[in-house]
Formats: C-alpha cells, sequence, structure tokens
C-alpha cells in the first residue's frame, strides 16, 4: 500500500501495540473514529478505562472535542469513585438506585463558569442557565431541562426549586437547589418536604 504519511504509519504501529489481544474491544473500535482511537491511545493508558470511554462515545455520540474536555476533567474517575454520598438504596427502588449512582459525579466540575469571589446563588444560578449546554454535559447522558424558578404552589403557599430537570433513563425529575454556603440538614427538610406535599 503506498500513500501513508511517517506520522499515520506511526499512528498505526501505535493503534496495532495497544491492542494485541483485546478481541472484546476491537468489537468496539470500530464505532468510533480514527481520530477519538488517537486521542485515546495518546492521553488514556488503562485500557478499561479506555474501553469505558470508547462506550460512552457510542452511548452519548460524543464529538472528539467532548470527549477530550470528558478525559481531562477525569470523568472516568468521578463517576467510578465509591464514596459518593447519597441515600439512593433506602429511597429508590433497586434498578433506578444503580442507575443513579452510575449517572452521579463527585465532583461535578464547573470550570466554564466566571464568577467573581463572592458571587450569591442568584449569581451561580444565571452562569448555569447561561452556559446550559456545558451544564447539561457536566450532569451527563439524559438529562433534560425543564426550568428555573420553577413554582409550586402547596396549600395555597407558593414555593420555588431553583433549577429542575427530568432524566430520561432514571425517568423522574431531578431537583438542583443552590446553595453558596456550607450544607446544612434544613436544605435537605425543605426539598423533602417540596418532593412529599406536590405528590
Amino acid at each position: 500500500m503506498k500513500g501513508f504519511s511517517a506520522r499515520n504509519l506511526r499512528y498505526m504501529r501505535q493503534f496495532a501495540e495497544n491492542y494485541t489481544d483485546e478481541e472484546k474491544i476491537k468489537n468496539i473500535l470500530s464505532q468510533i473514529s480514527w481520530s477519538h482511537n488517537m486521542v485515546l491511545i495518546g492521553k488514556v493508558k488503562d485500557i478499561k478505562e479506555r474501553e469505558w470511554y470508547i462506550n460512552k462515545c457510542i452511548e452519548n455520540g460524543w464529538s472528539r472535542t467532548v470527549m477530550i474536555h470528558q478525559i481531562e476533567t477525569g470523568l472516568y474517575n468521578r463517576v467510578k469513585k465509591e464514596e459518593k454520598t447519597h441515600n439512593f438504596p433506602r429511597t429508590l427502588p433497586p434498578i433506578q438506585s444503580e442507575l443513579a449512582v452510575q449517572t452521579l459525579k463527585d465532583p461535578f466540575i464547573f470550570d466554564f463558569l466566571t464568577l467573581a469571589e463572592d458571587y450569591k446563588e442568584k449569581d451561580l444560578e444565571d452562569q448555569l442557565v447561561k452556559h446550559i449546554t456545558q451544564f447539561l454535559l457536566e450532569l451527563g447522558a439524559g438529562f433534560a431541562f425543564v426550568g428555573r424558578k420553577y413554582h409550586l404552589e402547596i396549600g395555597g403557599d407558593d414555593y420555588y426549586i431553583d433549577l429542575l430537570f427530568y432524566h430520561l433513563k432514571l425517568k423522574c425529575y431531578v431537583v438542583i437547589e443552590l446553595k453558596t454556603v456550607e450544607f446544612q440538614p434544613e436544605f435537605a427538610r425543605k426539598i423533602k418536604f417540596l418532593f412529599v406535599s406536590s405528590r
């Protein structure tokens, strides 16, 4: 065969050296582009992590740029982290609980926000809504933005949810209450009250 540059030949050799005995992964490699593969070989050394990113690219239709961003922000480790704080097993059916755990990242990275040092909750909300595409990417696949300051009327009183999303796979609403102070137990009580009272 003719017409390959020295660089292309180096990439082909790198590709062959990285996938010698990995029959399982070879079946999915053809489902992503050559440039995706080259980025993965260059940036992700662990084969299990690489396979995870390949599957996520296929599942979510990530462009090369989105995939690079997810790798650079350590998405694999944030999703796989074991010490996530949640009560999903106690509050959700087993299938939903497992899916919710897989969806949760720790921590979320919002490096696309431009906030002053002494920002308020409204500033944070404004920035998240302004950059809703990047925010949805950081939340992960399956999230649909429903609205901000979502109104609920409970017992004749008005309540507002900061940000409301719907998760297509979990088939449930996801409420995000923004706080710029340390967590207080009453924050959780407010969410529980809204959830129980609005049913």
